[in-house]
Parts: structure tokens; sequence; C-alpha cells
């Protein structure tokens, strides 16, 4: 006997996705892939917040420290997110840019003139696809810190703390629920896109470092691999880079690099390479 299976769809088939649960639902939606692609994408969602602080002349310094346990932490110099509390939605700032999408300082017309990464999206959706999130400000003398679980905040932002500095420390877990292949990180891939980041950010210092225990089967690899790198030199690997302002137009700075082994087109300080067409 045929069995004549109808699917039903109607107002109670409708979903309402709330918060984050879209970006956990969809991932590839925000970050393109799941794969090894996806989970470095998460570190520079974060680290292109704290370049935008560079850009509006707050931050000098980036720290990216790999953890063990493949944690990753992200520490910058610029003025720290603001704490206040968010007159619309009555919790802190933080919190805000955190845990809303399409929330932060790049929509409005004081916030950032010149930006890169998701445009607001970045922070928040790295919070939904990591099993956690602790996020410590520096400001106005007070060191303020909030976690967050499956991007769920664990607690309300506090304050833990005196400080003379000031800057934004964000460290995460990439949740292996969502990067089912791979949580591990790969030092050379987030170092070349931490290279050219410098590169792009006249006056701006990015710091990698890789504080994973090694296996002693690998310990002595480890050690070539670190001594290579460290013996390289910009001008050994790339060429002299000459610059040349092309325009003074009001609110655009654009900045050409020519080095011996080929041309990089960047926009908005992103690489073409991801699929954007060129501007000719």
């Amino acid at each position: 006997m045929d069995t004549l299976v109808e699917d039903e769809y109607g107002a109670d088939q409708i979903q309402v996705l709330e918060g984050l649960e879209a970006v956990r639902k969809r991932p590839g939606m925000y970050i393109g892939s799941t794969g090894p692609r996806g989970l470095h994408h998460l570190v520079y969602e974060i680290v292109d917040n704290s370049i935008d602080e560079a850009l509006a002349g707050f931050c000098t310094h980036i720290e990216v420290n790999i953890l063990p346990g493949d944690i990753i932490e992200v520490r910058d110099n610029g003025r720290g997110i603001p704490v206040g509390i968010n007159e619309k939605l009555g919790i802190s700032s933080v919190t805000v840019v955190l845990t809303v999408l399409h929330a932060g300082g790049k929509f409005g017309g004081g916030g950032y003139k010149v930006s890169g990464g998701l445009h607001g999206v970045g922070s928040s959706v790295v919070n939904a696809l990591s099993d956690w999130l602790e996020v410590e400000v520096r400001q106005d003398g007070k060191v303020h810190y909030q976690k967050f679980n499956l991007g769920v905040p664990e607690e309300d932002l506090k304050v833990i703390g005196d400080t003379d500095e000031t800057g934004t420390t964000i460290r995460f877990k990439a949740c292996a629920d969502i990067f089912q292949e791979t949580t591990v990180y790969e030092f050379e891939t987030l170092q070349k896109r931490l290279r050219e980041q410098a590169f792009l950010n006249a006056g701006l210092k990015i710091t990698l470092t890789d504080l994973r225990e090694v296996p002693e089967e690998d310990l002595e690899k480890a050690k070539q691999i670190a001594s290579k790198i460290s013996n390289k030199k910009k001008d050994e690997e790339f060429g002299e880079a000459e610059t040349e302002v092309l325009a003074n137009l009001p609110n655009v700075h654009q900045e050409i690099y020519c080095y011996e082994g080929g041309i990089s087109e960047f926009v908005q300080l992103i690489n073409k390479v991801r699929g954007f067409q060129p501007l000719h």
C-alpha cells in the first residue's frame, strides 16, 4: 500500500531565530565556512576591530597569542570598548557589541571613518561560535570584565581591578560542535595575514606569539622553524618598498606598496584574493 507523507507548511513552521541563534544555525553565512578558513577568520575579525582603533589614531600595538588548548587572545592598547550603559537596550555597550548583530561604531559618522572586517557583526559572530569568550576592557582607570558561554552572558560587566592602561583584551575558545573539522590554529596562516596588516597600517605593531605546548618529538623542528622566522627581515623577503600618496581627497588616503615578487591588491584592508572585483 502506498503511503503519502505530506509536509505541513503553516504558521507553526515559520521560525524566528533570535539573538545569535541564527549565527550558530547557519555559521557559513557569516564566516564563509566551518573549516580551517572559517576558524582562522574568527581571529581576523577580532584583530580587525583593533585595527579600526589604529586607523582612528588610538592604537599602536596589537598582541595576538595562541594559548594552550588553542585559545586565542587578542590584546590592544586602544581606547577600549565603551563600558557605559546603552540607553536603548539598557545594558552595557560591551554586552551589546558582543551579543547584538550589526552593533558597533562603524555605522554612524563619528565612530570610524575607515574600517575593515564584517562591519559590525564580527565580535558578536565570534562570540556566537565560541564555547566561551572573555572580554577585559581597560578604561577610565578600571579593568572591566565579562564572560560569555555560547554567546550568552554568564554575568553582567563588572569591575575587577584598577589600571593606568587603556585597551581591550578578548580571549575565546572556538566551538568544536561548529568547527568539527578542526579547532587547531596554523601559526603560518595567522602570521601571513597579520604580516599583511602590519604592512598596510603604518606605525602599527602587531605581535603574534604561539604559547602552545610542543610535543618533544616536534620540539627540534619547532626550534628550526622559529629560528628561520626570527631571521627573516622584511627587506630580505619582500624587497624595498616605496610608498606614494596618490590623492588628497576628503577622508580618502590611498597608498601603493611595490615589492619584488608580485603585487597584492587590498580594499578596505581586505585582501582582494577573497573574491572582490578590481577597483579600476
